[in-house]
């Protein structure tokens, strides 16, 4: 236990005094608790360790969310006329990161901690990493608003699953300042929140 502890924090460390990209371990794509059994341990929680995501097990997380599974660049998770809108940001303690899942690694996009923005709720600064679903508006055709909610909803319960597979909490969170994240995120304006989803373990 204390040699994993040991290597989490140097990741980390590395990364919050170093800075820049974070390119992540090959995800496992097998093993993990069977899908039927997944289905009924799948629960929203909302209390977190501080506990960090060692790289591989986040590698694995943000595959399962929506890393590439097939030729072509093909997603775990589908989405609209394979539109691909929905993109991944990692709200973690070194800063903020975009999912490259092409190349599975974690694009630095600042250095500040926004977690405390990801959502109204106090644990979404304990919780060690926040997603933030994020649809780009350019990237759709018809209905934007429904097509990216529709999106975002099979990302996330590809999430919830892995979560119950590795013993990990998490909850998806629609109570949040909507217009806050986006100017603390410094996005674009054909680019909008959807939902945000703290990840972490339960406390101890």
């Amino acid at each position: 236990m204390r040699k994993r502890t040991t290597f989490v924090i140097c990741a980390f460390l590395s990364l919050s005094v170093f800075g820049g990209d974070l390119q992540l371990p090959a995800p496992r794509k097998t093993g993990g608790m069977p899908l039927r059994e997944a289905l009924a341990a799948r629960q929203s929680a909302r209390a977190f360790s501080d506990q960090f995501l060692d790289n591989q097990l986040l590698s694995d997380l943000l595959w399962a969310a929506c890393g590439i599974n097939r030729d072509g660049g093909k997603r775990t998770a589908p989405s609209a006329r394979n539109s691909q809108e929905i993109d991944l940001y990692v709200a973690l303690p070194t800063g903020l990161y975009l999912y490259d899942a092409a190349a599975n690694r974690l694009i630095q996009k600042m250095t500040a901690d926004i977690r405390e923005k990801t959502g109204v709720q106090p644990f979404t600064q304990k919780a060690p990493v926040n997603l933030i679903y994020v649809a780009d508006y350019d990237r759709l055709r018809g209905e934007k608003e429904f097509y990216s909610a529709t999106d975002t909803g099979f990302i996330s319960q590809n999430v919830y699953l892995f979560c119950a597979s590795e013993g990990l909490n998490t909850v998806v969170l629609g109570w949040v300042e909507k217009e806050d994240l986006h100017k603390a995120m410094k996005l674009t304006p054909s680019q909008h929140v959807i939902l945000t989803q703290p990840v972490g373990f339960p406390p101890k």
